[in-house]
């Protein structure tokens, strides 16, 4: 059960770690597909044009994970901090470090960390320039509705995707029209299930440690280190 439990949790932590890898796709590299719509990627490119002049993206988020005919509500809080394709991301207990060549997984409830070699020739690897690759070939978008979010005002863009076995129905990408921020990330899936990805803060330029995307094994003295390659 304790280990059902923690594949659970290592599998929620890999689902954020797309969507926020998504989410840095975006910030970090743009869209070069062609618009379907015209002031999305108006937004989209000042979203970009803005984020890609920082240096590095620390964000606290909420995870929140819906579904009323099965009767689920999750909710969880995390972190993470990117430079470039490396990032550090805390989620339910877990830590998972990527410093650009190995991916290090790090559950100090089991004592174990899990490491992986990066493959830049394998098309399922997540990292935001192979989720640019995998959105610019498989997405449609365009302009969706504006809220008022606390005096806030954040306009939504849906994506939909062209592969008609994709499980989701549709993504809703929420940008702060003033700070040409991502505010939140809504994924509908097409049996119900709704995942919602909101940033409660968005810090840019903040002073990291050299040693900010490095494992350091000595942390772990006790822990089992799993290599998978």
């Amino acid at each position: 059960m304790k280990a059902m439990i923690q594949d659970s949790k290592k599998n929620q932590v890999k689902s954020v770690g797309k969507k926020f890898l998504f989410i840095a796709a975006l910030f970090l590299f743009g869209f070069s597909i062609q618009a379907q719509d015209k002031k999305a990627k108006d937004l989209l490119d000042q979203v970009t044009s803005k984020v890609k002049s920082y240096d590095n993206i620390t964000i606290d988020f909420k995870y929140s994970l819906n579904n009323s005919k099965e009767n689920i509500n999750q909710d969880s809080k995390g972190n993470v901090t990117m430079k470039g394709n490396q990032y550090v991301l805390n989620f339910m207990g877990v830590t998972k470090i990527f410093d650009g060549k190995k991916t290090y997984t790090i559950v100090p409830e089991d004592e174990e960390v899990t490491v992986s070699t990066f493959n830049e020739k394998d098309d399922s690897a997540i990292t935001p320039s192979k989720m640019l690759t995998f959105f610019n070939s498989g997405y449609r978008y365009n302009m969706d509705i504006i809220q008022n979010v606390k005096g806030r005002k954040i306009q939504y863009i849906k994506l939909v995707s062209t592969n008609p076995k994709d499980q989701r129905k549709e993504v809703l990408l929420g940008i702060d029209v003033q700070t040409k921020h991502i505010y939140n990330l809504i994924e509908v899936g097409k049996k119900g299930t709704k995942t919602t990805l909101t940033v409660n803060s968005f810090k840019t330029n903040q002073p990291l440690s050299k040693n900010q995307f490095t494992f350091a094994g000595s942390k772990y003295p006790n822990y089992y280190i799993n290599k998978l390659d």
